[in-house]
C-alpha cells in the first residue's frame, strides 16, 4: 500500500515563528503527520503557553533564533540537521512592525516594517538554498496576508486599537512577488516555493474588542473569523509531497474575505 500523499514522514522542517498563534497550530499538525520540526523563534512572552506545549511533543525542538541575523538563521538550519539528521523543508510565519498611521509613520518605523516582513522572508530563503542544493531540492513556504491582496477597510477599525499599519500590506504584497520570483529561479534546483495567505485570525490573547471581531466576521463569506488550526492544512499541504507539482503560487485561507 502506498504512503498517504499528505504524510510528512521524512520531512525535517524549520518553522520560523512557530510558537505564535498560527505557527504553533501548524507545527502541531506537521508533527501529527509525521514531520520533525525545529521551532525557531524569539519566544516572546505572549507565546509562552504555546512554546511550553510544543516543548512536550516528541519530534519538536525549540531553538531561540533572531531572524534578523543571518548567522542565527543558519544556526537554526544546522540545529535541524544536528537534531534530526537533515533539513529539507522550511516555513516562515514571522511578522513584526510598528503600529502607526500613514500620516505620522517615520522613515525608521517604515523600514522596521520592511525588515519585519519581506526582508526576513528573503533572508530565510537565501540561507536555505545551499542546504537544499546539496540534497537536490526542498520545500519553502512563506506567509503573506489578505492585506497584501486588498486594502484594509478603515471603517471597521474605528478606535479598536487593531489598526493595520500602512507598511504592512505593501510588504506582504512584496512577499507574494518574492515567492513567485524565488520559485521561478530555484525550480531547476528542485526547490519549490509557495505562500500561505491568512485572512482574519485574531489572537484572543491580544484582547480584540468584541465589536471589532464582529466587524471582521461580517467581512468574510463564512460570517466568522478563523481559528488557528484552520490554517495548518495549507502549510502542511505545501510542505508535503502532496504538492510536489505546485510552486510559485499561494493558498488563501480567509473565509472568502478577498473573494467578494
Amino acid at each position: 500500500m502506498s504512503k498517504n500523499i499528505f504524510s510528512m514522514e521524512g520531512k525535517k522542517v524549520v518553522v520560523f515563528g512557530g510558537s505564535g498563534y498560527l505557527g504553533s497550530a501548524s507545527v502541531e499538525a506537521m508533527i501529527d503527520l509525521g514531520a520533525q520540526v525545529v521551532v525557531a523563534d524569539k519566544f516572546p512572552e505572549y507565546t509562552k503557553g504555546h512554546a511550553e506545549e510544543l516543548a512536550k511533543i516528541p519530534g519538536c525542538v525549540l531553538f531561540e533564533c533572531d531572524i534578523t541575523s543571518t548567522d542565527s538563521v543558519k544556526a537554526a538550519y544546522e540545529k535541524c540537521i544536528a537534531e534530526f539528521g537533515g533539513f529539507n523543508a522550511m516555513a516562515n510565519l514571522v511578522s513584526f512592525g510598528v503600529q502607526a498611521n500613514i500620516d505620522v509613520m517615520t522613515d525608521d518605523q517604515f523600514r522596521l516594517g520592511v525588515e519585519g516582513n519581506i526582508t526576513h522572508q528573503f533572508r530565510a530563503i537565501r540561507e536555505a538554498i545551499p542546504y537544499f542544493e546539496k540534497i537536490g531540492g526542498g520545500a519553502i513556504v512563506t506567509t503573506g496576508s489578505m492585506y497584501g491582496v486588498v486594502s484594509p477597510d478603515p471603517r471597521i477599525y474605528g478606535v479598536s486599537g487593531q489598526n493595520n499599519p500602512c507598511n504592512y500590506g505593501p510588504n506582504k504584497a512584496g512577499v507574494l512577488q518574492l515567492t513567485r520570483y524565488a520559485a521561478g529561479h530555484l525550480a531547476d534546483k528542485g526547490i519549490r516555493v509557495n505562500c500561505v495567505i491568512p485572512g482574519p485570525f485574531p489572537d484572543d490573547r491580544k484582547l480584540p474588542p468584541k465589536e471589532f471581531l464582529q466587524e471582521l466576521s461580517n467581512k468574510t463569506m463564512l460570517g466568522r473569523v478563523g481559528r488557528n488550526r484552520e490554517i495548518a492544512g495549507a502549510f502542511c499541504y505545501l510542505l508535503s509531497d502532496a504538492s510536489s507539482f505546485v510552486t510559485g503560487t499561494s493558498i488563501t485561507v480567509d473565509g472568502g474575505w478577498t473573494a467578494w
